[in-house]
């Protein structure tokens, strides 16, 4: 996600009215010594979707056809798996492979120029962000993130351990987030007063959401709708529908409106629930008209299916409204799904 980025209509999108439940089942164990693994954690990416392993290394969980995500398999110590064709397995058997801890230590002596706290300031700026939303987050385990700044480079690298916890109070959910690669460049950076103009933000890693006590609440409701509302995941929804005018999206090229369809190709695929898109060139979103932003596509076409997942994700950037929206300003694939 980034400024050029790269990871949601006033009601909540209620899809679909048919979804078949299928259930999955497994055991997890260690691949030398084939011991079964306990509360090894199994979950959807960037879903609320998800379970963990019992003192069998035993786990069940139960998806819908809504779910297009990876499955995730992750545990302290050993190397996480990625699984994206589940469909067409029944009882798993996975061997976990314990990890190399070796990750590079001398990042976190490294005198870079910068404080500690001053690297946390900005990463937590740009990784949770700076609408209400972002600053409600709370990394509850920072210290298990490494950071590190690149003078020469004038960039900002972070990875962790261990998955960050974090707390989004605004939204009540709780975020597990690996974190699998952070950068930040900067166009400007003054080590001195400490003073940064941002040029490119990247990152990306595996999620997974817990709703928390409150969730119910009419003032999370309604913040979680105020954040689906003109998002890249409301956006690519409407682009599956082929009813951005009706979801209060217009489209410009060059300063001035266009037909949406003149520009945005989408063609349904024989036997699948994906549809492929074609950008005939950068394009400005309009959104209840007063949020701006721009997407440009670097590929030749990508693919989104009805629930707002869209691939792949690199040579997609969006900027403006839409490229500033970070952790803190996300949902879960799921959300709005009716079960």
């Amino acid at each position: 996600m980034s400024n050029k980025t790269i990871k949601l209509c006033s009601f909540v999108f209620l899809l679909p009215l048919f979804c078949f439940t299928q259930t999955l089942t497994g055991t997890v164990v260690d691949k030398t010594t084939q011991k079964p693994i306990e509360t090894v954690a199994i979950y959807f990416d960037n879903t609320t979707l998800g379970t963990t392993t019992d003192s069998n290394g035993e786990f069940s969980i139960t998806y819908t056809d809504a779910v297009q995500s990876t499955l995730v398999i992750s545990y302290l110590g050993y190397e996480k798996i990625f699984i994206s064709d589940y469909r067409l397995k029944t009882n798993m058997k996975i061997e976990l492979i314990e990890a190399d801890n070796a990750l590079d230590e001398v990042h976190i002596e490294y005198d870079d120029g910068l404080t500690r706290r001053q690297k946390l300031r900005l990463f937590k700026k740009e990784f949770l962000g700076v609408s209400k939303y972002g600053k409600s987050c709370k990394i509850l385990n920072e210290e298990d993130l490494v950071l590190k700044y690149d003078k020469k480079n004038k960039a900002l690298y972070a990875n962790s351990k261990v998955a960050l916890k974090i707390e989004n109070r605004a939204l009540n959910y709780e975020i597990t987030y690996d974190l699998i690669d952070f950068e930040i460049n900067f166009k400007y950076a003054n080590l001195n007063t400490v003073e940064f103009t941002v040029k490119s933000v990247f990152y990306y890693g595996t999620s997974f959401y817990r709703n928390l006590e409150d969730s119910d609440k009419p003032k999370t409701i309604k913040n979680r709708e105020r954040v689906y509302n003109g998002s890249i995941q409301h956006f690519m929804r409407s682009l599956y529908n082929e009813n951005l005018r009706d979801e209060d999206y217009f489209i410009f090229f060059d300063g001035f409106v266009v037909k949406e369809w003149s520009y945005f190709n989408v063609d349904a695929i024989v036997d699948s629930n994906l549809k492929k898109v074609t950008l005939k060139d950068k394009v400005s979103i309009l959104y209840d008209k007063d949020f701006q932003s721009e997407l440009q596509v670097d590929i030749d076409e990508f693919y989104v299916d009805i629930y707002g997942n869209y691939s792949p994700i690199e040579g997609i950037y969006f900027s403006g409204s839409m490229g500033i929206q970070r952790v803190g300003d996300t949902l879960p694939l799921d959300y709005g799904i009716s079960k």
